[in-house]
């Protein structure tokens, strides 16, 4: 069942947005070769507190952290550690922010020091393709046209979108339904309708869109070792076109 919210529920999570913005915002000024994903994980452990927050994540079904800090070839779900990051690596910091009982949902993918062409193409890429879904995500629409933007437009530039992880609902807790695919065919899929609350976050590998998991049963990272890159955001759709609750922008 998917769960319409009211404008007050909106409301809400787009304050729990601006807070998780806001750390995304503080982790550009921040990260750089040298720092590690364990550092990274208690600065936004220590930000969220400070601002009245908590980690929804942690905890849920076991994991165990505040962030999930997936390097180069990993796709998504990677542990913080304390080995350095180093010039040219990309790191994406996911994150789910309760602030008052509200969530909000975001992952950015940051270059660390100068990247690559490829690098820096991939994430450009990705990012594009999160807006061209964001497009799609109209009252009368259905979650088919997202995902068949972000696919048509990703392949078109040389990249493959991840099928294996999807974006979702999300509400008082962090799954919800709609399932929201970063690919597939347009008009199929649930009709889209004012009140929906759902993130967009396509995960886009430079090689095969294939993904295997590590022995942690968390990690999941690409087959060919090439790099993959994720930026997410938590969208409200309202009838005059959807509100992005994670908007850095707003900050």
């Amino acid at each position: 069942m998917i769960v319409l919210k009211s404008q007050r529920e909106i409301e809400k999570m787009h304050e729990a947005g601006k807070v998780l913005a806001s750390v995304h915002k503080e982790l550009a000024k921040l990260i750089r070769p040298g720092i590690t994903t364990w550092e990274i994980e208690e600065f936004v452990d220590d930000y969220l507190k400070k601002h009245g927050a908590t980690p929804e994540q942690k905890g849920y079904k076991g994991y165990e952290y505040t962030t999930c800090a997936s390097i180069n070839d990993e796709i998504c779900h990677g542990f913080p550690r304390k080995k350095p990051l180093k010039e040219g690596d990309i790191v994406t910091i996911d994150m789910v922010v309760n602030l008052d009982g509200a969530l909000a949902d975001s992952a950015w993918t940051y270059a660390v020091g100068k990247v690559s062409e490829e690098n820096a193409r991939l994430m450009e890429v990705t990012k594009e393709a999160l807006y061209k879904g964001i497009e799609q995500a109209v009252v009368g629409n259905r979650i088919g046209d997202i995902g068949h933007a972000i696919q048509t437009y990703v392949e078109g530039e040389g990249f493959s979108v991840v099928r294996d992880f999807i974006g979702h609902g999300i509400g008082s807790t962090i799954h919800e339904k709609p399932d929201v695919p970063h690919f597939g065919l347009p008009g199929k899929g649930p009709r889209i309708k004012e009140g929906m609350v759902f993130t967009i976050e396509p995960m886009v590998n430079a090689g095969t869109y294939h993904s295997k998991m590590d022995g942690n049963g968390w990690t999941a990272r690409t087959v060919d070792g090439k790099n993959s890159a994720q930026y997410e955001h938590t969208i409200a759709i309202t009838k005059d076109g959807p509100m992005i609750l994670t908007s850095q922008e707003d900050i």
